[in-house]
């Protein structure tokens, strides 16, 4: 049962790595490139098993598997898969993400898109929700970044007098904040209206300009300065 059970003894067509040798990465399941991940199993359950288990705890989503910490991964107490493993799998999810990531720093900021997709690098994924700033300087590029708050699961309250000193220590004439949401939910609520705007009155007194603030998850982003007429 044990010969049977090991993927050593598969048909080599079948094996993952085999796989993805001769055909490419893009033919494997999620299942069988956690697996290649995993490199072995245990007795009773190969790598594929193992790797199973470890998508299904995640209700079989990657996105959801990523949000998971290595004590989130280690307390599922599955047999056969400790620390080593789960951080192998960790780093190659944070690879994959970085591979997309394109990083805006010391980069000319034009429109919103070009910092978005930074923000949902670093927020998307967040099982709390975050507050960060990226202080701009008169020729438009991000000179620092910073998270000044991060909250529960429901939200987090950010504080403008941090924000603004950090501001004014950097030099900054430009502001861009940004927050994620957890949920997946784009549209801002009350409270983000509220915040935005006591920034952005704010930020007139200091000669600092609020340029945007952005909300990001897993299913995009939404722009206050694309989306409010009166911005």
């Amino acid at each position: 049962m044990q010969q049977k059970n090991n993927i050593k003894h598969w048909a080599p067509e079948d094996q993952p790595i085999y796989k993805l040798s001769t055909k490419g990465a893009k033919y494997l399941s999620e299942v069988e490139l956690l697996a290649i991940l995993l490199q072995h199993g245990t007795a009773e359950n190969n790598a594929i098993e193992l790797a199973r288990k470890l998508l299904q705890s995640a209700q079989n989503s990657l996105q959801k598997l990523s949000k998971q910490t290595l004590p989130d991964l280690l307390a599922l107490k599955i047999k056969g898969i400790g620390s080593v493993k789960i951080i192998r799998v960790l780093a190659a999810i944070e690879l994959g993400s970085r591979r997309m990531h394109n990083p805006v720093l010391k980069k000319n900021i034009r429109q919103s898109g070009d910092v978005a997709a930074h923000l949902k690098y670093a927020l998307q994924f967040e099982s709390r929700e975050i507050f960060m700033v990226l202080l701009l300087n008169q020729a438009n590029k991000i000179i620092h970044e910073e998270i000044l708050s991060e909250g529960g699961l429901t939200g987090t309250i950010a504080d403008p007098r941090i924000l603004f000193k950090l501001a004014l220590r950097h030099e900054a004439t430009g502001i861009i904040i940004c927050h994620n949401h957890p949920s997946g939910q784009l549209q801002p609520s009350r409270m983000d209206d509220l915040l935005t705007e006591k920034v952005k009155k704010a930020a007139t007194y200091f000669d600092i300009k609020l340029i945007d603030h952005i909300i990001v998850s897993t299913e995009g982003y939404y722009s206050y300065a694309e989306n409010k007429q009166d911005w």
